[in-house]
């Protein structure tokens, strides 16, 4: 009886303090998850939350929505500032109006019927003189002036009519064009500002968790919905500075769960460069065995779906 009892006390004591050979390529880990976090850059009321903690969501499914009426209406009255320049570009570029034209174009024809008369006024004048007494020099001087006031009537009304074709100068028209290119980009900004209450997946994902209810507060760039994407999963591990060396970006491990069967098959997509554990003295050969480094491997992400944050793994490094 005693026998027996210093045999189970020996194994008990040998398991205490690992007499049992463990195996080098077998290390502990656990899964990890980097959340997407997701939130809108603006303040606003939780007007709509569509997804609830521990759904699937596609890229582009919508997550929630938070109230959006001064940026709708900032939106709007830059839709109706752009039109307005739109409005004032097409209208300095034509001339007067149709009927200002047709005013501008009668006047002329009456200066011109008038420059007619003055220059056959003008020539009669002009035989009579060479008949002595048969007109005053004061006529002849008369019908000159008028022929020279009827010829530059006729002349400025003619520079009247083509700068009314014309439309406003190259200066104002650059003006009015830079003015819709303004209000173009005020219109971007407004329609992002609106696009942003209101958030979609940016990938597939499982929703973590949903940190606000409906109608709640959600202060400015405070995110609602926590995502985690399947490739975002990963499994981290530490292993001894005597195995480190042989350990390859890329190489595989088989990472075995509580109560699943088969392993999962991922591969090494991180080696950490710095020990986690550093002995406080010098790096003795006997010290060294207390080194540890930690590796990441990552896995399909139909295989990391069916892996949880925080889940304590057995890592088999090597095929």
């Amino acid at each position: 009886m005693s026998a027996l009892l210093s045999r189970g006390i020996a194994i008990a004591l040998c398991l205490v303090l690992g007499c049992a050979a463990e195996d080098p390529n077998r290390v502990q880990g656990y899964v990890e998850g980097e959340f997407m976090y997701i939130a809108s850059p603006f303040a606003g009321a939780l007007e709509s939350l569509h997804v609830q903690r521990g759904a699937q969501v596609k890229a582009g499914d919508p997550l929630f929505r938070l109230d959006s009426a001064a940026e709708k209406a900032a939106r709007d009255e830059a839709e109706r500032r752009l039109v307005q320049a739109h409005a004032n570009l097409a209208d300095v570029k034509k001339g007067m109006r149709p009927s200002e034209i047709e005013s501008l174009a009668a006047q002329l024809q009456q200066a011109r019927s008038a420059l007619k008369l003055s220059d056959r006024e003008f020539a009669r004048h002009k035989e009579l003189m060479r008949i002595p007494g048969a007109t005053a020099e004061l006529d002849f001087d008369r019908a000159r002036s008028a022929r020279d006031q009827n010829r530059q009537r006729v002349a400025q009304l003619e520079a009247d009519l083509k700068t009314a074709q014309l439309g406003s100068r190259i200066d104002q028209v650059s003006a009015a064009e830079a003015e819709v290119r303004a209000r173009e980009s005020a219109l971007a900004k407004a329609e992002w500002d609106y696009s942003q209450k209101h958030q979609s997946a940016p990938k597939a994902a499982l929703v973590f968790d949903t940190l606000y209810r409906e109608g709640e507060w959600v202060a400015a760039g405070r995110p609602v919905v926590a995502l985690l994407p399947p490739q975002n999963i990963k499994v981290r591990a530490f292993v001894p500075e005597t195995r480190v060396g042989t350990i390859h970006p890329g190489d595989p491990v088989r990472v075995s769960v509580d109560g699943v069967r088969e392993p999962f098959i991922g591969t090494v997509s991180y080696i950490s460069p710095k020990a986690e554990y550093t002995p406080p003295v010098i790096y003795s050969q006997e010290s060294r065995s207390k080194l540890v480094f930690m590796i990441e491997a990552v896995f399909e992400p139909q295989v990391a779906s069916n892996l949880n944050p925080g889940q304590p793994v057995d890592v088999r490094l090597g095929s």
